[in-house]
């Protein structure tokens, strides 16, 4: 079934494949749609799962509960009831937050982590005023609002027609999920991730407008296990603009977290 509720929530997923689990978590508003590249290259050697987070796609749309703490247990619950053995986590923007997150707070049930283009310290510490003016601008016009800011997400080789379905899916989701902007305002992980005990490899677009490629450099550095990667001609949404050099990178980290060995920067 595409549907499980989990912390009283009815979350899609879509679970394809067999073999090492994957697990792919999108960004802020958008779904997990924006992983079809990544299932189409890993499900033919791997199991993949991709979930619309509460809030958004088509899963159900709490008015509640839209925060990175209640994501990380909807993520740790629909580990348990799929019965995922330590899947490899992936996640782009809000979603490579909350997968970093998940292998701090139960390293036991992840086998690593792959950021894309991770947020890190900067809401908190570099964009804190422009979060807080995208909030309000997107309560009084939410659709000009995405309009405006999402093509700014991309690199400028990003087709025109996968800008569009970005925005689309967007405004499609619940306009709840803002409060994960919000709460991003206090959010700075660089002191938690020295502690972190499983690899995470962090990739970041050369040309992000939104978050600096130094963040995830620095991440990289502090986490003991990590390593960084940049991909070429790509914004913030890598895994959609150059796909098969992110697949290549996943396949990559795939290798050593199954087997247990550690890289590090």
């Amino acid at each position: 079934m595409p549907y499980v509720t989990v912390n009283g929530v009815k979350l899609f997923h879509t679970d394809t494949g067999a073999g090492k689990p994957v697990l792919f978590l999108h960004g802020w508003g958008t779904s997990g749609q924006v992983w079809d590249a990544q299932v189409a290259d890993l499900a033919p050697d791997h199991r993949v799962v991709t979930v619309d987070c509460r809030g958004c796609g088509r899963s159900e749309h709490p008015p509640t509960g839209n925060t990175a703490r209640t994501n990380v247990e909807d993520i740790l619950a629909l580990i348990a009831h799929l019965g995922l053995e330590k899947p490899l986590l992936v996640g782009s923007s809000l979603g490579a937050a909350f997968a970093l997150e998940t292998a701090l707070r139960a390293p036991e049930h992840v086998a690593g982590v792959v950021s894309i283009s991770g947020p890190g310290y900067w809401p908190s510490q570099g964009m804190a005023g422009d979060l807080r003016s995208l909030v309000s601008s997107l309560a009084t016009d939410r659709a000009a609002t995405v309009a405006g800011w999402v093509p700014k997400w991309f690199g400028p080789a990003a087709p025109v027609d996968l800008v569009r379905r970005t925005v689309r899916q967007i405004l499609e989701s619940s306009h709840f999920v803002d409060e994960l902007l919000t709460d991003a305002l206090s959010h700075d992980p660089r002191e938690a991730v020295t502690g972190m005990t499983v690899p995470v490899t962090y990739l970041h677009g050369r040309d992000d407008p939104q978050i600096p490629l130094e963040v995830s450099r620095t991440l990289a550095a502090l986490t003991p296990y990590g390593s960084f990667h940049v991909i070429e001609q790509a914004g913030h949404m890598a895994h959609q603009e150059q796909p098969a050099a992110v697949d290549s990178l996943i396949r990559a980290a795939l290798d050593p977290v199954a087997t247990g060995a550690l890289h590090q920067v």
